[in-house]
Parts: C-alpha cells; sequence; structure tokens
C-alpha cells in the first residue's frame, strides 16, 4: 500500500527538510540544494502549493508561527516559487516588518539614510502591489528623508481610509494573500498557459529573512555567473551595486559597478576581494553539484556575503548547446544528457542567419513561418528580376502572390521568398525549405500588385520594387527596412553534440535534395543519404527548358525521343554529380511527376515567346496548352500515368541514372542507385514500369560490358496504393511514403489553399494542427501502418520510410520508429534537426525500459 505524505502548511528549509518542487516549486528546492552545499543563505521558509490555494480562497496559515522562525523582529522578502520558473509568478516584496517602530531602530544601527530608503521602499511595494493603490501617488523621492515618509504615509491613510499597517503580521498575511490571489487570477492564468502552463499550475512562496545590503560599508547587492548567455563561453558578467537590495544592481545601471576589475571603472573585485573570491567558489560549487551554469544572486551585509537565490542562466539556443557540449567534456554530465537538454527545434537558430531578438522591429505583417532564418533584400516581382539583382549583387526578396515552378530559378537567386497565399506545404514552402530561404506564406493582411509593382501592408502602406525589407521565417513577420543580425553558429560545440546524437538514435535520417547544392548541404549536415531526389527541378534550367517545350510539341514518338535524346547527356551529368557528391551513400531518385502543363508558360506574352522559339504559330501553341491543362491537374496526367503514356521520359531517365552509376562508381565508392517510381495506385503500374526499367538497365549492361546493381521502389501517396502494399511490395525493394500528396488525398484537401481557412480550423477544433505542418498519425497515421504492415507482411526485410515535409519533425519521427520504419527524410536544413529529435525518443525509450 502506497504511503501517504502530508505536507505541513510550511516549512522551514533545512538539508533534511521535506521539500519538492513539485509541492514547493523550483525556488525552494533550489534553496535547499544551496544550503545543502553550506553555501550563506539566509533562513528560508517554504510554503507549499496547497497551502498558497488555501491563502487565496481566504485561509491564511499561522503568520506567527511563520514569522517564529526567524526569531524576534525580523525583517523579511516574500519571492514566488513555481514548479517552472518561466510560467513566471507575481514579483517580489522586500523589507517585511518594516514599522515606524523598526524605522526608529535602524536610524541608530544602521544611519538615518538607510533606514529611510528601507521604509520608504516598503511603504511604495505595499501600497502599489499589495493594497493596489496608484503607482504615480507613491513615486520615490530622489532622497530619502523623513518628511517623504510622512508623506507617503498620509498619502495611504488618504487613498485607504486606515492608517499603514503597523504589526508586521499583518503585513504578512496581506503580502501572502495578495500574491496566493493574484496568481488565481484570469489574467496570470492565462499568461501562464500562454507559456505551456497547466491552467491549475501551482504556486508555493519562500519567505526568507533579508539580507539587508544597506548601511556599514561594504554593503550591496548583485548577481554574477559565470558564462555569456549569448555564447556560452566562460565569462564572468553581472553587476553590483553598493547600499542596494534585490536585484537594483540591474534596474540602477547607473550607480551598479563592474564585478571583474576593468579599466572602465570600480569593480567588485577590488571593492571587497574576499566576498569576490567567495562568489567564485560558490559558482564552481553550484557548477559541480547542481550541474548547471547558474546565476547567483547575492546581498553583501557589513563584508559578510549571503546567497538569496540560484537559476539557471538565461541562454539563446546557440549558449545552449556549447554549455550542454561544455559540461559534459568536463564530466559534469554524461554526453546523453547533454543531447536531451537541447530542444529539437532549438537547432534552428543555429542553422540560418536570424533577426537579433534585442534589436527593433517595425512589423508590417505577418504569414506563416514556411522555412526559417531570416533575410534582409530590396523587393522584386518577378523571376526575371530576382536573377537580375543577384547579377548585379544586390540581394533581393521575391514577393508573389503565389509561387509556380517557373519561379525556382527566381528562388534561387533571391535571399528570401514572400508570398501573400500558400500553407506549410505550398510551392514556395516546400521549395524555400530544400534550399535553405528564408519564406514567409499566406501573409494575412497585404496586398501584392504585380502590375503596379507594389506591396501594400496594413494602415495602407505602400513598398514599391527596390524598397527594402525583411523576412524572419522563425516568427513569420515581415518588417520594414533592414532589420540586425545574428550569424549561424555551426561550430564545434554544435558538430559534438550531433555526433552524440547518432551513437543514441535508431532511425536513419535522409535529405530530400535536387541540386547538388541541396547534395553538398545534405553531406554537410551528415544526412545518411538522399531519401527524394525529384528529377523534374532540374529540367528549369533555361537551356533545358528549352528541350522540354520542344519535347511537350513533338507530334511523334520518334520527335519525342529525339529531343529527350538532348536532355540525357544533361540528366546523366546530374546524376553523376549527385553520386560523387554522396561518395557510396544510397541516392533515391524519383522519376518524373509533375504534369507536363507546368513546363509551359500562364500568360500571353510567354506563349508569343514560346511561339517564337519553337518556329510554331501561337494557335498551335495555345491549342496544345490547351490539350494539356486539366480541370484538377494534381489528381490528373502525372506521376507514374505520365510514365505509361509517355514511356520515352523514363526510358530516358532510367538510361541517365545507369550510365552515371557506371560513370561515378568508376572514380568513387560504389553506386547502387535508388529509382522510385511517384503516385502509384495500381499493382500492375509497378509491373509496367518495372518491366521498362529492366530493360533498359539490361541494354546499357550489355552497351558497355559493365554490370550493376539497382533498387526499385515506390512513392506511396495515394491511399490505394497503402491498401494494395501486398500487391504492390511483391515487385520493389522499397517503399517511401510521400505524406505530402498522401495528405492531400487523404483529407481530399488541396496544400496550396488549405491556408485560406486553416487557421479557423485549427482555433477552432476541428483539426488539432495544420495536417500539412504535423502528421496526422490517426487518419493518415493509419494508412502508413496499414501500408507498412502489409508491406512487410508480402515482403519480409522491405525498406520503408516517408520523405514527405513532415519527415523532420520529432512527432512524426516518433511515429515511424514505432512504426518500424527504416528511416525519415526531409529538407537538407532540418536533417539535424530530425537526427536530434531521433536521439531524443531513442534515448527517452532506454531511461523508460
Amino acid at each position: 500500500m502506497q504511503k501517504v505524505v502530508t505536507l505541513k502548511p510550511f516549512t522551514l528549509i533545512t538539508s533534511t527538510a521535506t521539500i519538492s518542487a513539485q509541492a514547493h516549486g523550483g525556488r525552494a528546492k533550489c534553496l535547499q540544494r544551496l544550503i545543502r552545499l553550506d553555501l550563506p543563505v539566509p533562513t528560508t521558509v517554504a510554503l507549499a502549493f496547497d497551502t498558497v490555494h488555501k491563502i487565496a480562497a481566504g485561509r491564511l496559515p499561522d503568520i506567527n508561527a511563520i514569522l517564529r522562525a526567524f526569531g524576534p523582529d525580523p525583517l523579511l522578502s516574500v519571492r514566488p516559487s513555481g514548479e517552472v520558473t518561466d510560467w513566471g509568478g507575481p514579483g517580489a516584496i522586500l523589507n517585511i516588518g518594516m514599522t515606524g517602530a523598526r524605522h526608529a531602530a535602524m536610524v541608530e544601527s544602521h544611519g538615518e539614510a538607510a533606514a529611510t530608503a528601507l521604509y520608504l521602499r516598503f511603504i511604495q511595494a505595499y501600497s502599489v502591489h499589495i493594497a493596489r493603490l496608484d503607482p504615480d501617488v507613491f513615486d520615490l523621492p530622489p532622497e530619502p528623508t523623513a518628511a517623504a515618509v510622512a508623506e507617503a504615509l498620509d498619502a495611504y491613510s488618504d487613498e485607504t481610509g486606515e492608517e499603514f499597517p503597523q504589526d508586521p503580521a499583518t503585513q504578512l498575511a496581506e503580502v501572502l494573500r495578495s500574491m496566493a490571489r493574484a496568481w488565481e487570477g484570469t489574467t496570470a492564468r492565462l499568461l501562464r498557459q500562454a507559456k505551456g502552463a497547466p491552467a491549475n499550475a501551482g504556486l508555493g512562496l519562500v519567505v526568507q529573512s533579508m539580507a539587508l545590503g544597506v548601511g556599514l560599508p561594504e554593503s550591496g547587492s548583485g548577481v554574477i555567473q559565470f558564462v555569456d548567455g549569448a555564447t556560452g563561453l566562460p565569462q564572468v558578467t553581472g553587476r553590483y551595486l553598493s547600499q542596494s537590495q534585490g536585484r537594483d544592481a540591474l534596474t540602477d545601471r547607473r550607480g551598479a559597478i563592474y564585478l571583474t576589475k576593468d579599466k572602465r571603472g570600480a569593480s567588485l573585485e577590488e571593492l571587497s576581494p574576499e566576498c569576490f573570491e567567495q562568489l567564485l567558489e560558490f559558482g564552481q560549487t553550484c557548477r559541480r553539484a547542481l550541474r548547471e551554469e547558474m546565476q547567483i544572486e547575492f546581498t553583501i551585509e557589513n563584508n559578510a556575503l549571503r546567497v538569496l537565490d540560484a537559476v539557471r542562466v538565461q541562454r539563446n539556443s546557440r549558449a545552449a548547446v556549447r554549455i550542454a557540449v561544455t559540461l559534459a567534456n568536463d564530466k559534469v554530465i554524461p554526453p546523453e544528457e547533454a543531447v536531451l537538454r537541447i530542444p529539437p527545434r532549438a537547432l534552428t537558430e543555429l542553422l540560418h542567419p536570424q533577426v537579433n531578438p534585442g534589436g527593433a522591429r517595425d512589423v508590417i505583417a505577418r504569414g506563416i513561418a514556411a522555412s526559417p532564418g531570416a533575410a534582409t533584400g530590396r523587393i522584386v516581382f518577378t523571376s526575371a528580376a530576382a536573377q537580375a539583382s543577384a547579377a548585379q549583387g544586390e540581394a533581393c526578396i521575391l514577393v508573389r502572390r503565389e509561387t509556380a515552378p517557373e519561379d525556382i530559378r527566381g528562388m534561387h537567386a533571391a535571399r528570401g521568398v514572400l508570398t501573400e497565399r500558400g500553407g506549410q506545404t505550398s510551392h514556395a514552402a516546400v521549395i524555400a525549405r530544400g534550399i535553405g530561404l528564408p519564406c514567409v506564406v499566406g501573409t494575412t493582411g497585404i496586398s501584392v500588385s504585380h502590375s503596379a509593382k507594389t506591396l501594400t501592408a496594413a494602415g495602407k502602406r505602400v513598398f514599391h520594387e527596390g524598397d527594402l525589407i525583411t523576412l524572419d521565417g522563425a516568427t513569420g513577420e515581415v518588417l520594414a527596412g533592414a532589420a540586425d543580425m545574428l550569424e549561424p553558429a555551426l561550430d564545434d560545440a554544435f558538430q559534438t553534440l550531433l555526433a552524440w546524437a547518432d551513437e543514441a538514435r535508431d532511425i536513419g535520417v535522409r535529405a530530400n535534395a535536387d541540386t547538388p547544392a541541396e547534395a553538398r548541404m545534405a553531406r554537410n549536415f551528415a544526412a545518411q543519404g538522399i531519401g527524394l531526389c525529384r528529377t523534374e527541378h532540374m529540367f528549369y534550367e533555361d537551356d533545358r527548358l528549352t528541350v522540354m517545350r520542344e519535347m511537350i510539341f513533338a507530334d511523334t514518338p520518334e520527335d519525342r525521343q529525339a529531343t529527350l535524346d538532348q536532355l540525357l547527356p544533361m540528366q546523366r551529368a546530374d546524376f553523376v554529380e549527385l553520386f560523387e557528391i554522396m561518395q557510396g551513400r544510397p541516392v533515391c531518385i524519383r522519376l518524373f511527376d509533375p504534369p507536363l502543363h507546368e513546363f509551359l508558360p500562364s500568360d500571353r506574352e510567354g506563349m508569343r515567346d514560346l511561339a517564337e522559339s519553337l518556329g510554331l504559330p501561337i494557335a498551335v501553341v495555345t491549342t496544345r496548352a490547351e490539350q494539356l491543362s486539366e480541370f484538377n491537374p494534381m489528381l490528373g496526367m502525372r506521376g507514374v500515368r505520365l510514365g505509361i503514356t509517355v514511356p520515352e521520359i523514363y526510358d530516358m531517365q532510367a538510361r541517365a541514372i545507369f550510365e552515371a552509376t557506371i560513370e561515378a562508381s568508376r572514380t568513387g565508392d560504389p553506386v547502387v542507385p535508388e529509382i522510385m517510381i511517384p503516385l502509384v495506385s495500381a499493382n500492375r503500374e509497378v509491373e509496367i514500369v518495372k518491366t521498362r526499367i529492366d530493360a533498359v538497365a539490361a541494354a546499357v549492361r550489355v552497351e558497355t560490358g559493365v554490370d550493376f546493381t539497382y533498387r526499385l521502389g515506390v512513392m506511396m501517396e495515394t491511399p490505394r496504393a497503402c491498401l494494395r502494399a501486398d500487391e504492390i511490395a511483391a515487385h520493389v525493394t522499397f517503399l517511401s511514403f510521400g505524406t505530402n500528396d498522401l495528405t492531400q488525398m487523404t483529407y481530399g484537401l488541396s496544400r496550396d489553399d488549405a491556408g485560406r481557412f486553416m487557421s479557423d480550423y485549427v482555433n477552432q477544433g476541428v483539426y488539432q494542427e495544420d495536417p500539412f505542418h504535423m502528421l496526422d498519425t490517426d487518419g493518415v497515421g493509419e494508412l502508413l501502418t496499414i501500408g507498412a504492415e502489409r508491406g512487410r507482411r508480402a515482403t519480409p526485410g522491405i525498406t520503408l520510410s516517408i520523405c514527405g515535409e513532415h519527415g523532420g519533425n520529432a512527432e512524426s519521427i516518433a511515429f515511424c520508429r514505432a512504426a518500424g520504419f527504416d528511416y525519415v527524410s526531409c529538407s537538407p536544413f532540418r536533417v539535424p534537426v530530425a537526427r536530434l529529435a531521433a536521439a531524443h525518443l531513442a534515448l527517452n525509450d532506454r531511461k523508460m525500459r
């Protein structure tokens, strides 16, 4: 039978007292640890969560019993002690117990100026924060005087109709009641819920004997930490202020002095070298025993040092990585714990330039943060203008209503992309993530006019082509002008952390990479191969696009083959370069997928230019474009359907892959290419394509006299493919689930249009999250599970993976691990995040065993 522990309403914190973060809060537990380390912590009493809840309901504990723990005539402070520091809490109240009689006694012991300053400070804090009176009435005067005290006491009486409380027990009771009710209030509850706290999160309170910090020299207060919160490198930082209390040193920068010797002014190291040396010792003690870099809040009273609190050093993501790795290298924590201390999404800040959070922001619009990072550039409205800007060495931001395949060259030339429409898996978002380009899509409140070359934001602010803007792909904000930036930080600490993560994880991580530049990126981020190479993106270069269009207008299979013969060496060169970059790692090449109309211009002017380049009447060009147009092209003639009806395309691509395999294997590691058939829904589709690819492979072997192997697989993007996976698996060696299209087809929802109403659906609880952003493990996930189980039942040992954008999410990786998938594949810049997320999952599983 489990023993029930009844908590006392309040507990004197000693080294052996029953104190827990879950019952008394993190500050109370940390103070107990400091006491156990023999640090000079003033006498402290902890009030449990349940006690504070009862105080808010009007049931006070025995106030006099609390006061007896501190001896006669104590001066006290009360601070919040939440379960998680980031959830916030009411501000500290200092100098409780300060009365007229105590003031008179302190005039004798500490001098009139010090005593009067303390009394005035308490009157102000009590009046404003406890009695909730007008702060303007209780502004502290420049100099503390007896007249100022009398004026403040009179103001309190005038505002409340009663005298300022002169009983320490009454003062303490009112402070506890006010702080408890503030925590239980609606505003505080909503604020902490916004930070991830449950609505019923508890609050503890710690009542502590005051270390005054005023009086005889040397007296004062300060804070000290031993690492830089921006870089994580060793550095003593903080401030000290003579004749002060609490965290005054951080708010009164004019009077504060440095901690270490500094040519710019006085320092604590010179003023009180004994206390400074003690602080250095305390810092190392906390680091070793608490296994963390801590900021220490301290007070000096007549050259006697007191430690009031110690909190974890605030840090950004790059500092967090450096600190965790350094602690592990110093044997303070094991490497596995260092890995677990860094949230996977925090790595995003290290991979891209970021807008400095401390800098000024002139926000003109907000959209969906589709691809992380930040970029500043001049507005351009066309891909041609972006390329021209890049050629002149000028940074630009490509602004479009929405992007199309023909915008890819412009996206490569731009520093960032902003679109009026679109969602997380729109064309702009997917391509931007793949090439590491900051991108904001679905931007509400803006209007883009391509004809007038203007961007109109909220408040009718109009921006023209050439105006400077900044995109923050981490927050989805669009800023006017150039913002202050922080550069990426892929340093030795970053590499060490990910190396430890790789040792821990138990699922593979590949990258989606369509170009040599993306493949190099994938290698640099230690991807274990390419899980998806979309070959159609190779056809949008100017020289290839012309040939591709000639093929589309070919009248006979012979003419079509002749134009494809021109593309063959280009494709072969692409694949050779990819294989050489990946140096023997697997490369999964998806055969041609999009409908052919995407390679044709969409406007009249483009049609006229195409007619001139092909030497055809414009009527022939427009007629052919109309013939290729479809009511719903994403569900029309694309993928394997195109490969079966126009087989010459897949034949050419297969030959290019096999010839590149032979060439790359001559000079480097042996290459075993993986060829993936897209948009399959029927077993017979696989049989037809496989037969032709096998025939091409046999022909290349005969022509070259060189043997090679390859792996054939299917991209599982249709619900029917998942349901008939056992039939399909019999013909292939791998199944890769394309969750972008599978989500579209499962929901009957266009990913390019979902952004228009998705926020309403999420806010009203129709969907828990945008299914294109977060894998729907119930609906789409069930199809994945069915496909995986049936595929493996038919072909034991078949390789399973996902290669949609979901592959970089921790939630998707958790699902894939549970379903027994072999690897996930995601955009190159998401590979480090996926590696770390996979390590977290594996390490947490081991902890549970």
